[in-house]
């Protein structure tokens, strides 16, 4: 019986201290001045894009946004050449129609790539700051590829160098927002998360759930958590919304319910296929 109720005690602790380390892995950076502000836009996901006549992360897509009033999300991959192309997917193929990967494309080649078979090519990430030129905030997602995380926070900070405008910066990859932490921690900072058991990263399980369950937040520190709208309700992302109090966002909301869900549960809205 002793011996029964000292293992008891034993698990008991061991399970304790696993479940308050869980918990302290969760915490993120709260209160950024700049959240408040960015909090009262909408977000066109990959801009106002409408397939096939307005491609997504074209300039079409964000021109019409701005006209329209809302802030962008948009996503940025480091070229050869070590320019910035706004892109999402790490191949070609999806939206251009070509094999290959935009990673391996030199800014000068971005022209030869038209978008959904449209005159719309491949923007760079510059053109883009011209265009909104702090007229609406932009969210920026980092597409780091191959281990290319610190160039590629380098470049687009490079980029952004005396940019006036608001703007937010997150990334899948924990470590664009542990680069941005230690050497940017001025700058609004975002963990882009899903359930990744349901949508699998590629990257094995034991990375899986380390994004799924945001246990890299201690590293980090975000000021915000994207997280997947349907999948808002993961343990992980509810005890850091709820209880260390970081601020929410979802993607993608395509539905004025879900849209009118979100708004109701205090989370930044990233939207496409309708308009709010």
């Amino acid at each position: 019986m002793k011996v029964a109720l000292i293992i008891i005690t034993v698990v008991f602790s061991i399970l304790l201290l696993w479940a308050v380390l869980y918990v302290i892995s969760l915490m993120g950076r709260r209160d950024h001045p700049k959240l408040k502000e960015l909090g009262k836009w909408d977000y066109a996901h990959r801009g106002l894009h409408n397939k096939p006549q307005i491609p997504e992360n074209s300039m079409h897509a964000f021109r019409l946004a701005l006209e329209k009033g809302y802030g962008i999300e948009l996503d940025l991959h480091l070229l050869r050449d070590g320019e910035l192309a706004v892109f999402h997917d790490n191949t070609l193929e999806r939206t251009t129609g070509k094999k290959g990967r935009v990673e391996d494309l030199t800014a000068d080649m971005l022209s030869g790539y038209n978008l959904e078979g449209t005159d719309e090519t491949i923007p760079l990430f510059r053109d883009v700051l011209e265009l909104f030129d702090g007229k609406a905030p932009m969210i920026i997602e980092l597409k780091a590829v191959g281990g290319n995380a610190a160039e590629l926070c380098k470049e687009v900070f490079r980029q952004l160098e005396g940019y006036k405008g608001l703007y937010c910066v997150e990334s899948f990859d924990p470590r664009c927002v542990w680069w941005l932490k230690h050497n940017r921690p001025d700058v609004v900072r975002g963990q882009l998360s899903q359930n990744f058991f349901k949508n699998r990263s590629g990257m094995g399980g034991f990375i899986d759930c380390i994004l799924t369950a945001l246990t890299a937040n201690f590293l980090t520190r975000p000021d915000f958590i994207a997280y997947k709208f349907s999948d808002r309700r993961h343990l992980s992302n509810v005890l850091a919304l709820k209880l260390w109090g970081i601020q929410g966002a979802s993607w993608t909301i395509t539905s004025k319910a879900d849209y009118d869900q979100a708004k109701k549960e205090n989370l930044i809205p990233i939207f496409e296929k309708f308009e709010p």
